[in-house]
């Protein structure tokens, strides 16, 4: 049974890479502005379940159908759309492109979008100064701190107000104040402006910053809510 009012919704995934099995029949839903965190050790296939939700990978067998449209079946170039046009990313390290300054970062997914750069890049120091990084505009990755780095991260995930944000393990590589930090800038910004947010982590504190957890063990997820 589908959870009425949800978002994103997968059915009974299925994901080996060669003779390891990472998904074995998981399932998943989240609703407009509701911070999911899925849980699990290192390999249990937290990481393969995300990028199976976002259209990164291709699950062998299931279904991933976002705002009543099924997914799993788009080609790659309509999956890649959708990813520019509805999702937002936050990753552990940033992935911050190093030859741009952090304003042009930011700025960068509504370019991808077509918006000029004007308007882009005001739009981007707004961002910054809402994620208390406004003075870091013109600096470029690797002359700001990894907290700050984090932040810009945040901003650029949220700057096109994507319907939803996938977040790996985003404080893996902070410290536990600049971790919350983040968490809290996040998850209330995301909130605010009704984005759901898919939150993967193994850390209990990071977990706390959402409305309910989803636990996945040797590639299997249960989800409370589709649960008939």
């Amino acid at each position: 049974m589908i959870p009425a009012g949800s978002l994103l919704v997968a059915e009974g995934l299925r994901k080996t890479f060669g003779s390891t099995t990472a998904l074995d029949d998981a399932s998943f839903s989240v609703h407009p502005g509701e911070v999911v965190a899925v849980m699990g050790p290192s390999g249990s296939g937290k990481s393969t379940l995300l990028h199976c939700l976002a259209g990164i990978v291709r699950p062998d067998a299931g279904s991933v159908t976002y705002a009543g449209r099924e997914i799993t079946g788009l080609s790659d170039a309509e999956r890649s759309a959708l990813r520019r046009s509805d999702f937002g990313f936050v990753f552990q390290f940033g992935q911050l492109v190093p030859e741009l300054s952090c304003v042009e970062n930011v700025a960068l997914p509504l370019r991808l979008g077509g918006v000029r750069r004007k308007e882009a890049e005001r739009t981007a120091q707004e961002w910054l100064e809402r994620l208390e990084v406004g003075d870091t505009a013109r600096k470029r990755p690797g002359d700001i701190s990894g907290g700050q780095g984090q932040r810009v991260a945040v901003a650029r995930a949220l700057v096109a107000s994507p319907k939803v944000v996938f977040a790996d393990e985003p404080t893996g590589a902070l410290d536990t104040l600049n971790g919350e930090r983040v968490m809290s800038l996040l998850t209330d910004t995301a909130r605010r402006q009704n984005t759901a947010v898919v939150l993967v982590t193994h850390e209990t504190r990071v977990a706390a910053y959402s409305d309910r957890e989803i636990v996945v063990r040797d590639g299997r997820a249960r989800d409370p809510e589709r649960v008939a």
